[in-house]
């Protein structure tokens, strides 16, 4: 049939050339969600340095992975794309929680707004990891910044109250960290107490003994 090759050539080419950016968008963001990790592992361990570097590699290999499916708009708001980039959020947050500097916005990190919240959601989460070491610590008063940063998170999440299809399940996100939050309350609200009740041991303990 005449011009039937030339259509079935034209439509190949692009579908291999999709294919290609695909496959390797989908390399990277593996190798993104493995950067990012390592990152928020570095940052748990006070190695602020060293995670500061691996967020250069993870921003720089989710750079290229969004030039690889920019001429496919579909491709960038595929799940494995949305999920590598709602890592690099996270990561980056986490960071910048322990370090006590100010979050990053989603337009400097070139993630996608729905997956930057689903990403503020899971730092949230990462903060309970966190309150739970220092707690046993003794450093109380550092575990009470924590949770009010945990807690600011999950009153901005709350009021993101759009269908799930815009902002990619926060809804079931943000209802985690409701139960994360009021957990990590719970065990915070027990260490003072006993502190306060040691506390008060040694007092009687010192009249005792003076």
């Amino acid at each position: 049939m005449q011009g039937l090759e030339a259509i079935e050539e034209k439509i190949r080419q692009t579908f291999v050339a999709k294919n290609a950016a695909r496959d390797a968008a989908l390399a990277k963001s593996r190798e993104v969600i493995r950067h990012c990790s390592l990152s928020i592992r570095a940052s748990h361990r006070a190695e602020y340095d060293n995670a500061a570097k691996i967020l250069e590699t993870a921003r720089s290999v989710a750079d290229a992975m969004k030039a690889d499916v920019a001429p496919y708009p579909d491709l960038h708001y595929t799940g494995y794309v949305q999920d590598a980039l709602k890592e690099v959020a996270e990561a980056h947050i986490v960071h910048a929680l322990l370090t006590n500097q100010p979050i990053p916005d989603p337009d400097a990190l070139g993630v996608d707004y729905a997956a930057y919240l689903n990403g503020l959601g899971e730092a949230a989460t990462e903060m309970r990891r966190y309150i739970l070491d220092i707690i046993r610590h003794e450093q109380l008063e550092r575990s009470e910044a924590m949770l009010q940063a945990m807690d600011d998170i999950y009153s901005m999440l709350v009021t993101m109250d759009f269908p799930d299809a815009l902002t990619g399940g926060l809804r079931r996100q943000t209802d985690i960290v409701r139960g994360v939050l009021e957990k990590t309350r719970g065990d915070l609200t027990v260490a003072w107490r006993q502190e306060k009740l040691e506390e008060r041991l040694r007092e009687f303990e010192g009249k005792v003994n003076g």
